[in-house]
């Protein structure tokens, strides 16, 4: 098991770490602003690297139903868990919010797919953009619910879900390959060279966003929401994962890629959510941190058991 452990940490891991060191040098020497690389990322690279792996993907349908199956009871009973210990621990409202984010969210998006793609292939890949794609619709519906239930409006969240590009690519996708329509091939060649840039460009911006955490002391009451969000996140997680596959009975591949997407560390947009409704951020970025820190020695071993 050493063997694969570090096998995976050689091939999979370090290569994520380089860009995201970069980003982080980046952010502390230059000054690199992420907000229009965000842009970039949401409205360029996401979109395109959804199209390129759909329109080659083989799609079977029973996956796609697990997925979606897996995607809502994993997040329900990682939301049951978030506000059971919110109420043992008395924790104010403010992060009970943060804490249901950093248990419910992964980066399955800007650290999830590279990670997928390099330990599982394409194969990997193609299973895990249907996961990313359903991962879309919930952060920006039932997401924006957790974070901020007073300001809560199912217009909103639709409104929101449909101004992303992936969800039209995604769906451009679907027709496409219904109609068997073909793309000429300076077009296809050009959207899988962009496809192709997914993978650094957003690593560059996790670690920049990493580097950017301010080392502010925090209370008493945040101090328990940001250790508990650790442990739900780190290692509770992973076992609600493998009980929610398990109950859904999937198997093969697809069981490799939700469970290795459910450990991912907390979700970037989570902070952004946060800081939107007041939900706890300082907590919330301080968990993205530590746990995608953890994450470079903890994955690699999760990996190895279902690789």
């Amino acid at each position: 098991m050493i063997q694969v452990v570090l096998i995976t940490l050689w091939e999979a891991i370090v290569p994520l770490s380089i860009p995201v060191i970069v980003g982080a040098l980046l952010a502390r020497y230059q000054n690199l602003d992420t907000k229009p690389l965000m842009t970039l990322f949401l409205y360029f690279l996401i979109p395109a690297l959804i199209f390129d792996t759909l329109m080659t993907a083989d799609i079977i349908f029973e996956d796609v139903y697990k997925t979606l199956l897996f995607s809502i009871i994993n997040l329900l009973f990682l939301w049951g868990v978030a506000k059971g210990l919110g109420v043992i621990l008395k924790l104010r409202s403010a992060e009970t919010a943060g804490l249901t984010l950093v248990s419910t969210f992964t980066n399955s998006v800007n650290y999830g797919l590279p990670l997928v793609l390099l330990s599982l292939g394409q194969v990997g890949l193609e299973k895990a953009s249907v996961y990313v794609i359903i991962q879309i619709i919930i952060v920006n519906t039932i997401g924006i619910y957790f974070a901020a239930r007073s300001q809560f409006t199912i217009k909103g969240a639709i409104k929101s879900i449909f101004s992303l590009p992936a969800i039209y690519a995604a769906m451009l996708a679907f027709i496409f390959r219904t109609f068997e329509v073909s793309i000429p091939t300076g077009i296809e060649t050009g959207i899988a060279m962009i496809a192709d840039a997914y993978a650094p460009v957003v690593l560059a911006v996790l670690g920049a966003q990493m580097a950017t955490v301010k080392a502010e002391k925090l209370d008493r009451s945040i101090q328990k929401a940001f250790w508990t969000g650790i442990i739900v996140r780190l290692f509770l997680s992973p076992v609600i994962a493998l009980l929610c596959l398990y109950i859904l009975k999937v198997e093969g591949p697809l069981f490799s890629v939700l469970f290795i997407l459910a450990c991912m560390p907390v979700a970037v947009n989570a902070v952004v959510l946060a800081e939107k409704f007041n939900a706890s951020p300082n907590m919330v970025s301080r968990c993205i941190l530590w746990t995608t820190l953890a994450s470079f020695i903890i994955l690699p071993i999760l990996i190895s058991l279902v690789g």
